[in-house]
């Protein structure tokens, strides 16, 4: 019994053991098998992970060249904002100047206006001028070639004296009739001679029959001094000698007196030197000077037309 109880307890041991071992093979597969599916997991994961790695890399690399590149810009960003800055204030100088500019504009163009009615008023001053100058060189014209045609009815007149005795001539728009001292008077006297009579007379129907002439009476002595009962100095005589041919004119020959003048010019106008005879002789004279009347022309120069 001992034995049969033996054998059956072996072979419940064994039979255990048998489905001990069936149980463990079958665990131990499912686990090498679940092993071997993570270590497969495993080795897919790592190279993922390593994948990743590389893919993790190469983006930090391009995070690197990005930043190179963020960088980079960043600076042309600043350059170009410097750029911007200087700009603005290029164009606020510009636009300074502009305005200073269409200031100055503004000021050209009413300084222009200005200039304009400036110019304009001168233009108008200029034609004044030449006008009233187209007038006085007209008058002046006119009064030469009545002064010249003075002269020829003087010298027509005067024709048969010869140039020791007197002389016509035209000097500074005027007539000269130069009468020496021994034509008219004896010497030292201021009594006038026949001969300066005859003279007189033609030089009077001239003047009588010319209208608007002044006449001026001038006489002369020479240097060397003179001292009588009735001429204290050559003043005296020169003075007296014209005065005494303004009344002939005047009482013989009816010349208006209006148009008169007689002074003394002593010996201080001379024509010649007072060193020699003839050169006195050519200094003690008289002189009727005529000059048609200026006084349109006077008017004209006074700005009365």
């Amino acid at each position: 019994m001992r034995k049969i109880l033996v054998s059956v307890s072996c072979i419940c041991f064994a039979s255990l053991f048998l489905t001990s071992c069936i149980v463990s093979k079958k665990r131990y597969l499912a686990e090498k098998s679940r092993a071997d599916l993570e270590h497969a997991n495993n080795l897919e994961l790592n190279q993922k992970l390593a994948q990743e790695k590389q893919n993790e890399a190469k983006l930090n690399g391009n995070i690197k060249d990005l930043n190179g590149t963020i960088a980079g810009l960043n600076g042309d960003i600043a350059g170009l904002n410097r750029r911007i800055a200087k700009l603005k204030d290029s164009i606020n100088s510009a636009e300074n100047t502009i305005y200073e500019l269409n200031s100055q504009i503004s000021d050209l163009g009413n300084e222009n206006k200005n200039t304009k009615k400036q110019l304009s008023t001168t233009n108008a001053q200029i034609a004044e001028q030449r006008r009233r100058l187209e007038q006085l060189q007209a008058l002046i014209d006119q009064q030469q070639k009545a002064t010249e045609a003075l002269r020829k009815k003087i010298a027509d007149a005067l024709v048969g004296f010869n140039s020791n005795e007197l002389t016509v001539t035209m000097k500074n728009g005027r007539v000269y009739i130069s009468m020496a001292e021994g034509l008219l008077f004896p010497s030292g006297s201021a009594v006038v001679n026949p001969k300066g009579k005859e003279a007189l007379s033609k030089v009077a129907s001239v003047l009588n029959a010319s209208k608007d002439i002044n006449i001026d009476i001038e006489g002369h002595t020479d240097s060397l001094p003179i001292h009588t009962k009735m001429y204290e100095d050559n003043w005296a005589l020169s003075t007296a000698r014209a005065t005494s041919i303004a009344h002939v004119l005047i009482d013989e020959y009816d010349v208006v007196p209006a148009k008169l003048v007689a002074s003394g010019r002593s010996e201080y106008d001379p024509i010649a030197t007072n060193s020699t005879p003839a050169g006195r002789a050519q200094n003690r004279r008289t002189e009727i000077i005529l000059e048609p009347k200026l006084d349109e022309l006077m008017e004209l120069m006074d700005g009365k037309k």
